[in-house]
């Protein structure tokens, strides 16, 4: 059975509530176009604050709410999300990323465990991953820095059963020129370890960025070989659909690990 996968690149939002708002529209414009589960990208809500944009400050009581709005959305429209966003967890603020049922229900919470250098002073990490049989696959959840720096990451929730790995992200690297595809040779390496999680482990990898002018990173689904099936243009906002088979994931390459020792000469 297919699955219709709904990438959310999203402009970034100019205030915590217009976050909700955006968060909520693409829930219902997902249900419009007949996807199962929608992506949106990492922290949306209340907006990505660690490379100094001016994310006014919520409390734990305001994230509540915001959650709580999302995930009757999805339940209204009949459609599964992820969505990035923050918590508080023993008093420290984590990025993570809200997984909700078509239904409305919470399934639970994916929070970002390896952080890059520059969320060190603003984040704590997550300990744990889980995987979630949602929106007719069984999903894991990678977040930004952890699923291009750590492939790791990703091969753990593969080898815990994920076939279809999604990647919530904000890359706000400048584009230094024209530029072809998905994983152009003149651009960052980051759309190639999206290919490389994918094709490495035989498994759908799909990741989604805030839509920005002139950033160099976009949103895209590659399938388990490698191929790129659908991109988002650069800096255009928009909803990404698109069809996959989650038995064309076999999570092979994964399986097969085998995790010797490691001695020094």
């Amino acid at each position: 059975m297919r699955v219709r996968l709904a990438l959310a690149a999203l402009a970034f939002p100019g205030s915590p509530a217009e976050s909700v708002a955006a968060a909520c529209a693409a829930i219902d414009e997902a249900a419009g176009a007949g996807a199962a589960l929608v992506v949106l990208p990492e922290c949306f809500v209340p907006g990505y604050r660690a490379l100094g944009a001016p994310v006014p400050e919520v409390d734990a009581g305001w994230l509540a709410g915001a959650h709580a709005a999302v995930a009757e959305a999805c339940g209204r429209a009949g459609v599964a999300a992820v969505v990035g966003t923050e918590r508080f967890v023993a008093g420290g603020r984590r990025i993570t990323a809200l997984v909700v049922d078509a239904d409305g229900t919470p399934l639970g919470w994916q929070d970002k465990v390896q952080l890059d250098p520059s969320e060190d002073r603003l984040y704590a990490p997550g300990t744990e991953r889980a995987v979630f049989d949602v929106g007719g696959a069984r999903v894991g959840v990678v977040i930004c820095h952890e699923g291009w720096r750590y492939p790791e990451a990703t091969r753990s929730l593969v080898r815990a059963g994920a076939r279809l790995v999604v990647h919530p992200q904000f890359h706000p690297g400048d584009d230094d020129g024209p530029r072809g595809g998905f994983a152009d040779p003149a651009g960052p390496f980051h759309e190639a370890a999206a290919r490389c999680r994918a094709a490495e482990n035989e498994i759908w990898f799909a990741t989604v960025n805030c839509a920005m002018p002139g950033r160099a990173m976009t949103s895209a689904l590659v399938a388990p070989d490698g191929t790129v099936v659908a991109e988002q243009p650069r800096g255009v906002a928009g909803l990404l659909v698109s069809d996959l088979d989650p038995a064309a994931a076999t999570g092979r390459y994964a399986e097969r690990l085998r995790e010797g020792a490691v001695t020094c000469a």
